[in-house]
């Protein structure tokens, strides 16, 4: 190694080796082992040796840092062709799919993948080390970005196998990564597909780092030797080989298929990527070479693709909506558009900051996406920069009130404000929280403008068969109803009465956190921020909400009056030494005892802690039917894994609430 002695040779091995490693750890299986400090010590070591001996090997990690920017991008020749798939959008079209292939394969098996919104490429490794990276292009030949790929880290630049090799991925840029992009960004990203064709295009490599693409891979393209004889083994093969995939699901019938897209098509909304479909592929290689190709497909595999969620239309008129909070939130009212299915007339934007950074105007075409099946986003104006601008008003515009301004948001400071009024009552009676069957928004404006209903405790203390008689609507049934579902949310958790609270930043499962770790509201009302921030969901802003929530002599006021009322929030004692004491687990895929929210509650009922994420603490993984990435994390992280009748075991009957 020119020159270097054995001594600073095997050193500068030993660097690269474990750089690798760490990034694997950190980069792939999201789950770092040691400090930032300490890799950037070992990285500096392996740069300075570099530099003293002007040797790096091939795999160096500080191969990675972008170099110049390059004047044109060369073409490249894959060695096998990527091919395009044949897409289907109805229930009968994927059933012609099937039928075609159990026409050659009567017994035919299919993995169900992600179909990822990005842009498709090409690896390639020569001897076990990478040497080049192209995107697909016309399928034949594509363009070379071998320097903008060596900035991303989701991928080893050396392998064990030590033929010619051809792996096949998706460059993407992680929802969470474009936002935060955005928000500092002079030219801010419209959405994540554009964001990474144009990371993985652009010439010069510094600027696909700044916006941090990276690939997730599904396909071994072409091997020189070929080892493997279905997609579950070439899975496996990518993720031993420290490529990062995504997870699959295998499936030996077209009913599991469908239940597989259709789970992925609900939880591809709770992903960090952008996705538009499923991809279902025949497992068995050799069914795949009976089935062959036609000119643009392989007749072994098919997208399902979902209905568009993306959609333009022109904004006519803006209205500021008050929410429980105070908090005063633009809706932008729309020429009506078709989108998922649905006639959208009506899309939300953030805050004022948000309307200016998006350029939106009244008249401007915008681009609006549907999120989380309610109200869709406004993403973005996408004409030109004519239409009126959108100001702020001065005063609330329901009760008059001169509004705070609070950064880039504005609030209506009136705790009576009739929208904030019953914002509060639904956020209160809601499932989640005290779960008052039968109450809604249009009960709770009903309450305010004819009980005075001004308060959550009004509900237990103001309401009953002659006040209610006099409604609109409230009939003997629905009244008796609605008193029997009030007087049964008086005995509520710990955690479902804080969340019924309002606090600002505290959501479901932090509410949840919080009622495991004080134990009681008293507990948690004489809290600290200090005792807050040591959590680990909570931040210092949130902290604050929770302290200053608590410190706010109307909410202490509005507490007192629920107790007085006879609202006892409990906590839900564990068992004892039960099964699950001492364990962090996650449940995955489906079980078919239980729904997944019965079986999170009997592993806390008896000692366990249910986490939402694979991570490091974990300890206990229940795989259950079509289980996928999070059952190939644990696996990756050697997390012991269950199967559902071992969990029935475990669970030995259950156990009953106490209080």
């Amino acid at each position: 190694m020119g020159g270097q002695t054995p001594q600073a040779d095997a050193r500068m091995r030993a660097l690269v080796d474990t750089l690798n490693r760490y990034g694997y750890e950190y980069y792939v299986l999201d789950a770092p082992t040691v400090s930032d400090a300490e890799y950037d010590r070992l990285y500096d070591e392996l740069a300075a040796m570099e530099r003293e001996s002007g040797v790096r090997l091939p795999d160096s990690p500080t191969r990675r840092v972008g170099g110049e920017p390059i004047k044109a991008f060369a073409r490249h020749a894959h060695i096998a062709r990527l091919y395009s798939l044949d897409k289907a959008v109805t229930d009968e079209q994927l059933a012609a799919f099937f039928t075609r292939v159990e026409k050659v394969s009567p017994e035919a098996a299919y993995t169900v993948e992600y179909k990822y919104d990005g842009l498709t490429m090409c690896l390639t490794y020569e001897g076990g080390q990478f040497v080049r990276a192209t995107t697909r292009g016309n399928g034949r030949e594509g363009e070379d970005v071998t320097a903008q790929v060596l900035t991303m880290h989701s991928f080893p630049l050396s392998v064990n196998y030590r033929g010619t090799l051809e792996v096949k991925g998706e460059a993407v840029i992680r929802l969470s990564v474009l936002e935060e992009y955005n928000r500092t960004a002079a030219e801010p990203l419209k959405n994540a597909r554009n964001a990474a064709a144009g990371a993985v295009r652009n010439l010069d490599p510094a600027v696909t780092a700044a916006r941090r693409p990276e690939i997730l891979f599904y396909d071994v393209n072409f091997m020189s030797e070929p080892i493997l004889s279905t997609q579950e083994e070439a899975f496996a093969f990518l993720k031993r080989e420290g490529f990062k995939t995504f997870g699959y699901r295998l499936c030996r019938t077209q009913e599991e298929v469908r239940a597989a897209i259709d789970e992925i098509e609900v939880e591809r909304k709770r992903i960090d990527v952008l996705t538009d479909g499923a991809v279902v592929k025949v497992n068995d290689f050799a069914a795949r070479e009976q089935l062959g190709y036609t000119d643009k497909f392989p007749r072994w595999a098919i997208a399902f693709k979902f209905e568009a969620e993306e959609a333009e239309t022109v904004v006519r008129e803006v209205r500021w909506q008050v929410g429980r909070t105070g908090k005063l939130t633009p809706l932008a009212f729309v020429d009506p558009v078709e989108l998922a299915g649905a006639t959208v007339r009506r899309a939300t934007l953030n805050n004022l900051g948000d309307i200016r950074r998006k350029g939106v105007r009244i008249g401007s075409k915008v681009l609006i996406r549907r999120s989380n099946e309610v109200i869709p986003e406004i993403l973005g104006a996408v004409g030109g920069d004519g239409g009126t601008e959108i100001d702020p008003p001065a005063v609330c515009p329901y009760c008059g009130t001169p509004l705070a301004e609070e950064g880039a948001n504005f609030f209506c400071p009136n705790r009576a404000c009739r929208p904030r009024v019953a914002a509060q009552l639904a956020n209160f009676a809601s499932k989640n929280a005290m779960d008052i069957d039968g109450f809604s928004e249009m009960t709770a404006y009903q309450l305010y403008d004819s009980l005075g209903v001004r308060r959550c405790s009004d509900l237990y203390t103001l309401l009953n068969k002659e006040s209610l008689s006099a409604l609109e609507g409230f009939g003997a049934k629905k009244i008796k109803n609605l008193l029997t579902a009030i007087e049964k949310s008086k005995e509520v958790p710990l955690d479902r009465f804080l969340f019924a609270l309002g606090i600002g930043g505290i959501g479901r499962v932090a509410s949840a956190d919080l009622a495991a770790r004080f134990g009681s509201l008293e507990a948690l009302s004489a809290a600290s921020a200090e005792q807050l921030v040591e959590m680990e969901d909570i931040g210092e802003k949130t902290a604050a909400n929770i302290v200053n929530w608590f410190a706010d002599p109307e909410n202490a006021a509005e507490i007192a009056r629920l107790l007085a009322a006879g609202v006892h929030p409990y906590v839900k004692q564990k068992r004892e030494g039960g099964p699950f004491a001492g364990e962090s687990v996650v449940l995955t895929g489906t079980l078919s005892s239980m729904k997944r929210s019965e079986a999170q509650a009997k592993i806390e009922e008896l000692g366990g802690v249910c986490q939402s994420a694979v991570t490091s603490k974990t300890t206990l993984v229940v795989a259950g039917e079509s289980a996928g990435s999070k059952l190939d994390k644990a696996r990756a992280l050697g997390i012991r894994v269950i199967g559902e009748e071992e969990f029935a075991k475990m669970l030995g009957g259950g156990a009953s609430d106490t209080k």
